[in-house]
């Protein structure tokens, strides 16, 4: 199924872009994102078409995957943006890793190539022959989560027993993430509990924090390294029994755990404001074409959003 649906993706693309080509003279932005499952996504591409319909000055061309696993759909939608000589690729890449190949391919075609969201793996970019400096739009995620596991261990105090649920470790990101969380427990003399992947999905979570519910009953607090998992999360907790009992923090300040938070049902998350983060990378990839030299990292921001300072 999932080269079923790579393949269809990419023959939808192929027909976007071609129509882009020929619809005027202005430059395309090929857009990689990560899953349209996840709600940060859906509200990253709304973003996006935003500022390419209100600034009306270049075609932007939007791909997502099925799931946060599947990169099999990235590296086809880099393989036709290629084909089709877009101006621009952003990309946030599901394995930072597996899709350095393509970017290579792209910069090896003239194509500019503006990383956000996930950085990619310095290592593979020297071993591609790109550089470990290759640009990068996004935050710093290490901080953010150390940030939101120090709001949790001032919450909880000393010595109690925590739980972090991880995002894909392939994902330089979710590495990120999880060294901040650590960060956090060291600093704040946290009991860590265990610390598994769910691959940054809901229902993975749900099951992996039910079973740990059950070998360890007396957690107080859970780190989600995003906010789809902290609903599955949630609900694991409600279903429990335990609603009132465990604080759960998150990372992305998507809508449905804005009301959580309102609920009491989580503690906090981060917000990286992803609404402007792919338009962010797409602004930046215009001055380089423009003419600005720029390299290393163009860091984003990131906040801790609690009821107190929830909009």
């Amino acid at each position: 199924m999932k080269k079923l649906f790579a393949i269809i993706m990419a023959v939808v693309l192929a027909m976007c872009l071609g129509s882009a080509a020929l619809a005027a003279e202005k430059p395309v932005v090929g857009l990689v994102m990560k899953s349209l499952a996840n709600e940060f996504f859906k509200t990253m591409e709304e973003g996006a078409r935003k500022f390419a319909a209100d600034d009306g000055t270049f075609e932007l061309i939007p791909v997502g995957m099925n799931s946060e696993t599947d990169i099999d759909t990235q590296i086809s939608a880099m393989e036709n943006f290629i084909t089709q000589k877009v101006n621009l690729i952003v990309l946030a890449p599901a394995d930072s890793v597996g899709l350095v190949p393509s970017v290579k391919k792209a910069v090896d075609a003239g194509i500019l190539v503006v990383n956000f969201d996930v950085t990619l793996d310095k290592q593979a970019l020297a071993d591609s022959g790109l550089p470990q400096d290759f640009l990068f739009v996004g935050p710093d995620n290490e901080e953010g989560s150390y940030l939101v596991g120090k709001f949790l261990g001032d919450k909880l105090g000393k010595d109690a027993s925590v739980i972090i649920i991880e995002g894909n470790p392939g994902a330089d990101n979710a590495k990120q993430r999880k060294a901040g969380f650590d960060k956090a427990v060291a600093e704040c003399g946290l009991n860590l509990l265990a610390s598994n992947t769910a691959h940054w999905e809901t229902e993975e979570a749900n099951t992996v924090m039910t079973n740990l519910l059950t070998r360890f009953p007396d957690v107080k607090g859970v780190m989600c390294a995003n906010d789809s998992m902290a609903l599955g999360v949630v609900r694991a907790i409600e279903a429990a029994g335990k609603s009132g009992q465990i604080e759960v923090v998150g990372f992305d300040n998507i809508g449905a755990c804005q009301e959580l938070i309102k609920e009491g049902k989580m503690l906090a998350t981060v917000d990286q404001f992803g609404p402007e983060m792919a338009a962010n990378a797409i602004k930046v990839g215009f001055r380089i074409l423009n003419g600005e030299s720029i390299a290393g990292w163009e860091k984003t921001p990131v906040e801790v959003v609690s009821k107190e300072n929830l909009k």
